[in-house]
């Protein structure tokens, strides 16, 4: 195992240089000067001239891109252009933030979809199949951000069960930190169960017709047994392969939940660098959802030795 994850990390050298390649040139194209943003209204030359020095924006771009990628392989992601502050330590601060809403509606789309999935192929033709594809169908369609509107009202105005925004850190009050994440969860989670239960759904209507599901019926295996010790069980490595792409999405794609609910995550922190021009930090989270991405596909591959160990030639 540690040889294949050797091997895969390997491979994900060139892809990691390629993104970084990727996000550095793509940052130039953008329109606006920050640093005119940062000198000022008076945008006096002598402040100008003296920002470009510090920040080496007088460089040729192929040596600016290599004094950052240098930097950033020993972990200095440079300097935000508005706040002064080192990208890396702002990244710490808010990753937890995202990272905790994306495993806890990532838990919300798997207890959802995943079961439903199976039932559904279970009961294909049936009043289920159609019951669990028309509310998938429904989550896939429905905009998060007027979900999330709506919750609040009914949830947080009306009924008064939750806080309609804010985050309290899980360190400091675990039970509040629960309650404020719960509903942006849910409303990132119902569309991502709506994807994994099609997935789910699609997977297990192909190992239900296999020869060794027939075997263990004919055996006279229970057939929930059968369902979840023999068909579940295969079908799981395309699940698999869903449920981490699906979880990347989540820490790089929750910026309209954040901004609705107030969470200062990923999504606010990329958004207000955006506006203001800080092309260091857009740099540094883009490069850090691009490895992640990387990292979870990694995962996903190790997973699938441990499910089918026959997969050697992963």
């Amino acid at each position: 195992m540690l040889a294949f994850l050797g091997r895969r990390c390997l491979i994900a050298i060139p892809t990691i240089i390629l993104i970084s390649i990727f996000v550095f040139g793509m940052q130039k194209l953008l329109p606006g000067d920050p640093v005119l943003a940062m000198a000022g209204e008076e945008r006096d030359p002598e402040v100008i001239a003296y920002l470009r020095e510090k920040y080496r924006l007088n460089d040729p771009i192929v040596v600016q891109y290599l004094h950052w990628i240098g930097n950033a392989l020993r972990g200095d992601l440079g300097i935000s252009l508005r706040t002064n502050q080192p990208v890396t330590e702002l990244i710490g601060e808010k990753l937890p933030v995202t990272l905790q809403l994306a495993v806890m509606a990532l838990i919300i789309a798997m207890v959802i979809g995943i079961p439903a999935g199976v039932l559904s192929a279970y009961r294909k033709g049936t009043w289920v199949d159609w019951v669990a594809n028309t509310i998938a169908l429904s989550g896939l369609s429905v905009p998060n951000f007027w979900l999330g509107i709506m919750m609040i009202l009914l949830v947080s105005v009306k009924l008064g069960w939750l806080p309609a925004s804010g985050y309290q850190p899980l360190s400091e009050d675990p039970l509040q930190s629960i309650k404020t994440m719960l509903m942006p969860a849910f409303v990132l989670g119902t569309a991502i169960a709506a994807t994994l239960m099609r997935h789910t759904r699609s997977a297990m209507l192909g190992v239900l017709k296999s020869d060794y599901v027939r075997t263990a019926r004919a055996k006279g295996l229970a057939e929930g047994v059968v369902l979840v010790k023999h068909a579940l069980r295969n079908a799981l490595v395309p699940i698999v392969t869903v449920t981490t792409l699906l979880f990347g999405e989540l820490l790089a794609g929750a910026v309209l939940t954040e901004q609705i609910f107030t969470i200062p995550g990923f999504g606010k922190l990329v958004v207000d660098a955006v506006f203001n021009r800080d092309y260091a930090v857009v740099q540094g989270i883009v490069l850090c959802t691009g490895i992640a991405f990387i990292a979870m596909n990694i995962l996903a591959d190790a997973a699938y030795r441990v499910l089918n160990p026959r997969m050697t030639d992963l």
